[in-house]
Order: C-alpha cells, then sequence, then structure tokens
C-alpha cells in the first residue's frame, strides 16, 4: 500500500513539473535595461508582464490561457518580453531582482493591478496598458492590446 501511494505521489508531482516545463518557447527577460537594448536594435515594442506568480489567480489564469499558446507565441517574436515578478515566496526570485521588479512596479504599475500589460517603447515610454484578467477568461482584449501595440508601433 505504501508503495501505491509513493507511485501515485510521484506520478502526480511528476506531472505538475512536466506542465511547468512545457509552458512555451517564450524568452521572458527580467532586465529593463537588456529589454530596451534589444528593443532598440531590434525595432521591437516590450511588453511588460506584471504578475504574481504564486498568489495571483488570474496572473496564473492569463499565463495558461494567452500567454501558453501558440496564438501569442507568434506575436512575440515581434515583442521584446519582460517578465516582472512580484511573488510571495522569497525562494522564486533573488533579492536583487525583487528589488529591480519593486521598482518597476512604482514605474510603471502605479495602480499595482495584477496581472497588468504594459508596453514600452526601447526608451521606456510607455505607449499602452491593460490590466486585469477576468474569471470569464476571455483573451479577446488581451489579443486586440497585442495588435494594436504592433500596429502602431
Amino acid at each position: 500500500m505504501k508503495n501505491l501511494i509513493f507511485i501515485f505521489a510521484f506520478a502526480l508531482i511528476s506531472n505538475v513539473f512536466a506542465q511547468e516545463e512545457a509552458v512555451s518557447n517564450l524568452n521572458w527577460l527580467t532586465d529593463i535595461e537588456q529589454a530596451k537594448s534589444i528593443s532598440s536594435k531590434e525595432k521591437k515594442p516590450i511588453l511588460v508582464y506584471f504578475t504574481g506568480s504564486d498568489w495571483c489567480s488570474p496572473c496564473k489564469m492569463l499565463k495558461e490561457d494567452f500567454f501558453n499558446t501558440s496564438k501569442f507565441e507568434e506575436k512575440a517574436k515581434s515583442m521584446v518580453l519582460l517578465m516582472v515578478d512580484i511573488p510571495r515566496r522569497i525562494d522564486i526570485i533573488s533579492a536583487e531582482q525583487k528589488v529591480k521588479n519593486e521598482a518597476l512596479v512604482k514605474k510603471y504599475n502605479k495602480k499595482g493591478g495584477y496581472p497588468n500589460l504594459v508596453a514600452l517603447n526601447e526608451k521606456g515610454k510607455i505607449i499602452g496598458e491593460l490590466s486585469g484578467y477576468t474569471f470569464l477568461r476571455e483573451t479577446d482584449r488581451h489579443y486586440a492590446f497585442i495588435d494594436s501595440v504592433l500596429e502602431n508601433y
């Protein structure tokens, strides 16, 4: 019986980690200066994603419904992606990264909403913003926002 419980627990944990690993092929940066440099060189807008990865239910749903899709992955090729995570657990990001992320929240996410998407130009100027995600799990607003940023950049 103990072996059966162990096997079940191992299978469950493996499945959770497999889902996390199968996220996507997106290259999320965590440094704003690196994002600005790439944006300038490649002439792409920066998409900043403010998330609370371990506590924000709408953030987790948006990740699953929007960011982890092939449709978004295709659009992401035309953007520089920057993730600003404000987790509650202390083992998710370094203390140094937390300080950097908190500074970005103060500068670009003044209302403090999560999830929040902010589009920036290569100099770090805000060119668009979209906040929130509902339990209806409709991503139409998010795709319209991305399309607008790409069309007007």
